[in-house]
């Protein structure tokens, strides 16, 4: 059981037993967090799907939260998340997409985007991203669970603005982390700098995702 623990962790499919834990977190936490990580701005109405042949971070930390946003007809709501959060990554063939249904005379649309094919991968640093499903192969490296979020400390930090997030709910650091495989579901992503080589944008009627 230690060797799970310290020596390199691999688990199939990590977020199925995460995520759920994390986003219970951060529901059940929310009134500690109100006005400790105020909220600047909200989520749009729409998720998105993020694949990836291959992820490779350093400085790995995950939290729950709660983002804040609006149905596509402009009611309020909110969507716990688990924010992945990273001090820099590369990004190999990356795809992202969102559907906007409903569109007078065409329907649903499709945007589609696509960089970090071949030898020049996607590349980011203070990366965050607010996830709500997750599925993909995972290598971490002297990783911790079971640390409070306001003590995490290998990450870049928690991110102020975009979430409320209970500081002394449930967290997780490593020291690097190696994702491969990866399908995602987020409302969020946000980055200190996010280059995108080889990009490609595209959009198309009807339901195209990347998964």
């Amino acid at each position: 059981m230690e060797s799970q623990v310290r020596g390199g962790t691999r688990w199939k499919r990590f977020a199925v037993v995460m995520v759920p834990s994390v986003a219970a977190t951060a529901c059940i936490g929310v009134a500690l967090a109100q006005g400790a990580l105020a909220a600047s701005f909200s989520v749009s109405g729409q998720s998105f799907k993020v694949t990836a042949d291959k992820l490779v971070g350093q400085g790995f930390a995950q939290y729950g939260a709660l983002d804040s946003g609006y149905t596509l007809d402009g009611k309020k709501t909110a969507h716990p998340v688990a924010v992945s959060s990273f001090k820099s990554a590369t990004i190999t063939n990356m795809c992202q997409s969102v559907v906007t249904p409903n569109i007078p005379l065409l329907g649903s649309v499709s945007l589609t985007l696509k960089a970090g094919g071949g030898d020049k991968p996607v590349e980011a640093d203070n990366l965050y991203i607010d996830v709500e499903d997750l599925a993909a192969d995972a290598v971490f490296n002297n990783i911790e669970i079971g640390v409070a979020a306001k003590d995490l400390n290998k990450g870049p930090g928690m991110k102020g603005g975009s979430e409320q997030a209970n500081p002394y709910g449930f967290g997780q650091q490593a020291d690097s982390a190696v994702l491969s495989d990866v399908k995602q579901t987020a409302w969020a992503t946000t980055a200190g700098t996010f280059k995108l080589s080889g990009l490609k944008m595209s959009l198309s009627t009807g339901v195209k995702e990347c998964y």
